[in-house]
């Protein structure tokens, strides 16, 4: 492999999906760090499931890095209703954005994967080798399948061309800018969005779905921005790499925080009848953490600050 290329404020660094919460995220924290030549830009403005315009972006603009930021995503709900549309357009993102940055000679790429690719019932902490040992979690399988094929892509183009592409797989992420839709959200913005209506409302109970019993790992979304940053810089492997916190807590556990943050004081009850997916699917962090990298952002700390971003949001919020 040839050596990482130094990242400078000069460095043009293309954020696929810069509007959604991960990339919104990317632009705040390169914009901090003095990085003036972000290219970005809306789906509106460049809708890359469409080979041809992606390939003509490429050839205007030639981003040196590229950071995929660009998915479509949902929760439960979401995935396990459309899970053709969830297949379908994650994979022609990707291949659209992987094919166009070797063409036209793209220095750096980091594709964003996520936890889910590991099997359902992988040993935990979760390590990342355990990609491809196990069966996947049936709720969100087909979006799984997509982001593995985009791993896979990635460890192609390094054996045949050489380029220094990787790839990082976030925990569960949230925080400002997420998505707060009821159903089609994921759980941290559904439950803040239901327990805030419910406490405005003087609700006396709210349903949550599930058992409440499954565990997951919670990222706060400022600290994974900054985690891609020191990937670029400092990470060059086959080997996608896990970022997360190293803790996590029951679904259960994460209501009643939430029902506290936003002033919701009623009882919560549990619709059984409503998939739980995964068991649990904590992290091994190791390898990130010996590069140096770790989250700093307690649970109660991210959700307060994501509530108060929904809060002045309140009217234009995707719901």
């Amino acid at each position: 492999m040839n050596a990482i290329p130094k990242l400078t404020p000069d460095t043009s660094i293309f954020i696929a999906g810069s509007r959604g919460l991960v990339g919104s995220a990317l632009v705040r924290h390169f914009s901090a760090q003095g990085f003036h030549n972000l290219l970005l830009r809306t789906s509106a403005e460049l809708d890359l499931r469409d080979a041809a315009a992606t390939a003509e972006f490429f050839a205007k603009n030639r981003p040196e890095v590229v950071i995929d930021a660009a998915a479509m995503v949902g929760g439960i709900g979401a995935n396990s209703s459309r899970p053709a549309d969830f297949l379908s357009d994650n994979l022609r993102i990707q291949v659209n954005l992987l094919d166009s940055a070797v063409r036209h000679d793209v220095q750096r790429f980091l594709f964003l994967g996520s936890s889910c690719i590991y099997p359902k019932f992988a040993a935990q902490p979760i390590n990342e080798t355990a990609l491809l040992t196990g069966p996947l979690e049936q709720t969100n399988e087909a979006y799984a399948v997509a982001k593995i094929a985009g791993i896979t892509q990635v460890a192609a183009i390094r054996h045949q061309h050489g380029l220094p592409y990787i790839c990082a797989m976030p925990t569960n992420l949230y925080g400002p800018g997420d998505n707060f839709h009821l159903d089609n959200g994921h759980v941290v913005p559904a439950m803040i969005h239901r327990f805030h209506d419910a406490a405005r409302s003087n609700a006396h109970t709210v349903t949550c779905w599930g058992t409440g019993r499954p565990k997951r790992e919670f990222l706060y979304i400022d600290d994974f921005a900054e985690a891609c940053h020191v990937l670029l810089e400092h990470y060059d492997d086959d080997l996608p790499i896990n970022v997360g916190t190293g803790s996590d807590m029951s679904i259960n556990e994460l209501a009643h925080l939430t029902a506290t943050i936003v002033g919701y004081h009623g009882e919560i009850l549990w619709d059984a009848s409503k998939p739980d997916g995964t068991r649990a699917k904590l992290l091994d962090l190791a390898r990130i953490n010996r590069i140096g990298w770790k989250s700093t952002t307690t649970m109660e700390e991210g959700l307060r600050s994501t509530y108060r971003w929904f809060l002045e949001h309140h009217d234009d919020r995707r719901q």
